[in-house]
């Protein structure tokens, strides 16, 4: 694969490119994790050299390669997991949540109505389009009061992306509008953009127990992780675990309501809607982001 342009690409297309390379590497760890392979060995299964992969991965997360296969390992996992026993509870403690301060993105929030959800979107006019990520395509869907879908595509899966999203609300106005939707992906997927004064307004369609769930999704902080059951403990149904996970794998709002830090019991990075790919590449691209707030690993 040629290299892009970097002086003539925007930041995020930049990014999108690399997760081309990315997304080959994080499949071949996927397969090989436990192994720790060299990055000579993930070089060659993502099709590059060893020293422009490392210096893509540096770019894309602020991580080498070898770095970024340890924060994806499951026993990171693990460790992270044994961190976070509380961390639902201690996200209010430490001020790391709130009514209007609700994660990372700096995030506030509102509901539709059980109404307007069992109409299955009825008069509600949802604009659509996709944008370069550093996950790939992301397909993001305003609707009047704010961002209610955001999902991911890899290159040509576009069409099946957006029919997926369609089906929780089918009976809703679905118009293209690229415009009106690039402002919310360069406020999502640009950190620069992340400011506690210029919060991200999102709107949750759901049953009020989808919701329930979404919201405490919210309350994960970046680095930490929690189960399943733990977030049924929290929503005061703590034998409903498979109910929750039902809930999260219908988080409409992909990584600004972070499901991809619920991972299983065992460390396990279990699935996700988007791809385990997915998964392990937003874990680490986040790992990385924590390393340049720590000042390296």
């Amino acid at each position: 694969m040629l290299a892009p342009n970097l002086d003539a690409a925007q930041p995020l297309e930049i990014a999108a490119a690399d997760y081309e390379i990315v997304r080959r590497a994080v499949e071949y760890v996927n397969l090989r994790f436990r192994d720790q392979p060299e990055v000579e060995e993930i070089a060659r299964a993502a099709g590059v050299p060893p020293r422009a992969l490392t210096e893509l991965f540096r770019r894309w997360c602020g991580l080498t390669p070898k770095d970024f296969l340890q924060a994806v390992t499951i026993d990171a996992a693990r460790r992270v997991l044994s961190q976070s026993d509380n961390v639902l509870d201690a996200a209010y403690e430490l001020g790391l949540s709130g009514p209007g301060r609700l994660h990372d993105l700096f995030v506030v929030h509102e509901s539709m109505s059980p109404g307007e959800w069992k109409t299955g979107g009825a008069g509600l006019v949802i604009r659509y389009g996709f944008h370069a990520s550093q996950f790939g395509k992301a397909l993001a869907m305003v609707a009047p009061r704010g961002l209610c879908g955001l999902a991911f595509a890899d290159e040509g899966e576009e069409e099946p992306a957006l029919a997926d999203m369609r089906r929780r609300w089918p009976n809703a106005i679905y118009i293209e509008d690229p415009l009106a939707t690039a402002p919310y992906a360069a406020r999502i997927f640009d950190a620069r953009a992340w400011s506690a004064n210029d919060p991200l307004r999102i709107v949750f369609i759901g049953t009020d127990f989808e919701v329930q769930v979404w919201e405490t999704l919210m309350r994960i902080p970046m680095g930490k992780a929690t189960t399943y059951s733990s977030i049924a403990g929290c929503v005061e149904r703590p034998k409903a675990a498979r109910a929750v996970g039902a809930a999260v794998g219908k988080n409409p709002i992909s990584f600004v309501v972070p499901c991809h830090r619920v991972i299983g019991k065992n460390g396990d990075l279990t699935g996700y809607h988007w791809g385990l790919t997915r998964k392990r590449a937003i874990l680490g691209w986040e790992a990385g982001r924590l390393c340049k707030a720590w000042g390296g690993l």
